[in-house]
């Protein structure tokens, strides 16, 4: 690689991403050093401070790294790091990221919920994020953030924490296209009105009693678990809907219209009767259906689906090209009136 320009060298090290891999360019030699300073990711796995070769602390390390690029756009770090640690890197490439992707692990950490800075509170240094993802993180006090403008990207992957926290989280970040809350424990009811959120995936630990209003009127995807309430009013644009109830039984459900409606999933032990109707008339128009309901009854007794008119079904979905249904629901299926009824076209 000697013959290459510069301009060319710099190109194609900055593809290399990876902590280890960068920390090896470095030592090869002084114009592959400064050409390292190209890099636009830096990526810290977790096995990135094993066998340390030099006596420093995990956050001095990626603050030796990151202070050597000229321009940082995205850095993920997956090993331990303290409060302070994040402070000192956001502080020398805070403005230029817009990318940010954490392995909190604070999870089981109850002095970290008293720590000020918390890890959290850190994060607001990087004011230009585009995409911020958390994993593993204690979230019993409200962030000190400022309104994230660029944010449109914010996925939370395993998380403790309090409804109004999430509140304040979301009213920093009123400019979401993608929202993913994943694993989380804690929330009992949940609002959320982002005006511009486009695709939502919702999945809550618990006993599967969670109640959710959404205000999203441009809202295309939404997929829900572990919630026995759900209410979206503003469904013009939705076209992908996934409910499902592994734990607990889903009770009510309530849409606006849903004209551009494709794809239905329904999921979970026990729906009661009316939010089943409900979902299935509302979803007049959809082209796919997956259904998989063990039960349905009202609140705790548990019992089969009544007879269900397979023609009528069909005839008041015209539109429906897939219907993949699986346990008691199948088993209700009947067929009362002649298949010739049904209209094929």
């Amino acid at each position: 690689m000697d013959p290459l320009p510069d301009a060319i060298l710099q190109y194609i090290l900055s593809r290399i991403n990876n902590a280890r891999d960068v920390a090896a360019c470095n030592c090869v030699s002084k114009r592959w050093k400064d050409s390292m300073a190209y890099i636009r990711t830096l990526y810290f796995p977790r096995n990135s401070f094993d066998n340390p070769s030099l006596r420093e602390s995990p956050d001095d390390i990626v603050k030796r790294m990151v202070s050597m690029v000229v321009r940082l756009e995205e850095l993920v770090v997956y090993g331990p790091f303290s409060p302070s640690g994040l402070a000192s890197w956001l502080s020398l490439v805070g403005m230029s990221l817009s990318q940010l992707e954490l392995r909190m692990d604070n999870l089981a950490d109850n002095q970290a919920s008293h720590e000020s800075p918390s890890k959290l509170d850190c994060i607001g240094a990087a004011r230009n994020l585009e995409s911020l993802k958390l994993w593993g993180v204690l979230m019993m006090h409200s962030p000190k953030w400022d309104v994230f403008q660029n944010l449109r990207t914010l996925e939370i992957v395993g998380a403790r924490l309090e409804e109004p926290v999430l509140t304040v989280v979301f009213q920093s970040c009123p400019y979401l296209r993608r929202l993913k809350l994943l694993g989380c424990e804690g929330v009992g009811s949940i609002s959320i009105d982002l005006p511009y959120l486009e695709q939502c995936k919702l999945d809550f630990y618990g006993l599967g009693n969670c109640s959710l209003t959404l205000s999203s009127p441009k809202i295309e995807s939404l997929e829900v678990q572990g919630c026995s309430w759900i209410r979206v009013p503003e469904t013009q644009h939705l076209r992908n809907l996934s409910i499902s109830n592994s734990a607990g039984r889903v009770y009510m459900v309530d849409f606006g219209n849903l004209p551009a409606l494709e794809f239905l999933t329904m999921r979970g032990v026990q729906w009661c009767w009316d939010a089943i109707c409900k979902m299935l008339k509302m979803a007049s128009e959809v082209k796919h259906i997956y259904m998989k309901v063990e039960f349905t009854g009202d609140y705790e007794a548990l019992q089969p689906f009544p007879e269900i008119d397979f023609v009528d079904f069909f005839n008041n979905h015209p539109k429906l090209r897939k219907f993949d249904i699986h346990g008691a629901m199948f088993a209700a299926l009947c067929q009362r009136n002649s298949l010739k009824h049904v209209n094929s076209q």
